[in-house]
């Protein structure tokens, strides 16, 4: 019998990546939209570099990292040679490191308060960077989560935008036991009532949902890379 390949096998993560990208043209063409409107964020957050040698060889180029100091370790080598990368932050950010983040990912997808906003906003004035960034919602109001509460939202992108900030859309992570479907609803209200265009929402298991909303931007972990063996 042929023993089965490591879920961070080239083989196997070229498959899954062609599936997933299957499935989200399938989910487009089911809502009537373009595949082509829907990025692929491939979460990359602890995976072996075997794994992510591979996804790059297949062709992914658009990345979600959860920390900064991981997200270094990992793509600050890689970089150079990796002209069309683009590196998402999609995990919580402190405010002391505000600069280091500016300077390693092109989107910011977790803005929550105002206090983040005004470091990040003294970060680009020394750097003569401008960040672009999401708005991390909390939908489902959970206390434990990151986010702005929905009531916080147009006040939040208010004062960004006075600071000089780059607000493309806005992000979510719905409560894990609830139906997604309201709340990428919700999300996408916010988003119009707004004018903003980025709707980063979904991931393995609701991606599909989420596209059938309007996500603009998946985000895809264990459906590309397998569960990680040992953790």
């Amino acid at each position: 019998m042929t023993p089965s390949l490591p879920a961070s096998s080239a083989p196997s993560i070229t498959a899954r990546l062609e599936g997933v990208r299957s499935r989200i043209a399938d989910a487009c063409r089911v809502a009537g939209r373009d595949p082509a409107s829907v990025t692929l964020t491939a979460v990359s957050k602890t995976q072996p570099p075997a794994a992510i040698d591979a996804i790059l060889a297949a062709g992914q180029q658009v990345f979600g990292e959860n920390r900064v100091q991981e997200a270094q370790g990992r793509w600050t080598a890689r970089r150079p040679g990796l002209p069309g990368l683009e590196l998402r932050l999609i995990g919580p950010l402190q405010t002391n490191k505000a600069a280091e983040a500016l300077a390693l990912f092109d989107v910011i997808e977790t803005l929550d308060r105002e206090k983040l906003a005004r470091a990040l906003a003294t970060a680009a004035e020394a750097s003569g960077m401008t960040p672009r960034v999401l708005v991390q919602v909390n939908t489902g109001a959970e206390p434990q989560k990151a986010g702005v509460p929905v009531d916080g939202v147009e006040g939040l992108i208010a004062r960004a935008r006075d600071l000089g900030l780059i607000v493309e859309g806005l992000m979510c992570i719905p409560p894990v036991e609830a139906d997604p479907g309201p709340h990428f609803d919700l999300l996408a209200e916010l988003a119009r009532r707004n004018g903003l265009a980025v709707l980063s929402m979904g991931m393995s298991g609701d991606f599909e949902a989420a596209v059938a909303r309007g996500a603009t931007h998946v985000r895809v972990g264990s459906a590309l890379f397998g569960e990680r063996i040992g953790l």
